[in-house]
């Protein structure tokens, strides 16, 4: 079974990394240079060592030989700035959920890849991505700063390891599994 994923969040909030740290391919990246021109569109306060940002998607594959069938997962990640928003669309088409990467350390970039899910009606999950020297928050209280309806999943990973972008990914495909109606619900 072939299985569409997206990887959304804010700029900067580790999707390309986080595509990379799982795919059994040599991703596709659109990264290109931050240059003067995006600078003064494209905020870098918490995040001022990051010169590239994705201009397009990124994609990558995932084989998931057990997990309750064997699944591949196709791995879209979107790029994180608003101005790139009409390619989300393009992105979710036929996605059967999304991971929001959260960074704690610039929360207000959240708001709108959530917003993005929740009215496209798109299961999805938030993963807050820990990363070095940023403060840590228990799950409840990302879920309370971020106004997530109970149902959604809220778990914690590092985008650089594998295991943790794993366990997200089956996170979303158990969300995603219980989020569709069965043939007879419907």
């Amino acid at each position: 079974m072939v299985v569409k994923i997206v990887i959304a969040g804010g700029f900067g909030a580790g999707k390309t990394t986080a595509v990379g740290a799982v795919s059994e391919i040599t991703p596709l990246s659109t990264e290109e240079y931050l240059t003067q021109a995006s600078a003064d569109v494209d905020s870098l306060a918490g995040i001022e060592s990051k010169v590239t940002t994705t201009v397009a998607f990124d994609f990558g594959r995932l084989t998931l030989p057990d997990p309750p069938m064997p699944m591949e997962l196709f791995l879209f990640g979107t790029p994180g700035q608003d101005r790139f928003g009409a390619l989300w669309h393009d992105l979710s088409r036929g996605a059967v959920g999304a991971i929001v990467l959260v960074d704690t350390r610039r929360l207000e970039t959240s708001f709108a890849p959530i917003d993005f899910f929740e009215h496209l009606g798109l299961p999805f999950v938030v993963a807050v991505n820990e990363f070095d020297g940023a403060h840590r928050y228990q799950p409840d209280q990302v879920r309370a700063a971020l106004r997530l309806a109970p149902h959604v999943p809220v778990v914690t990973c590092d985008a650089r390891t594998p295991a943790h972008v794993a366990g997200v990914l089956l996170t979303l495909i158990d969300h995603a599994m219980r989020s569709t109606p069965t043939r007879q619900d419907a």
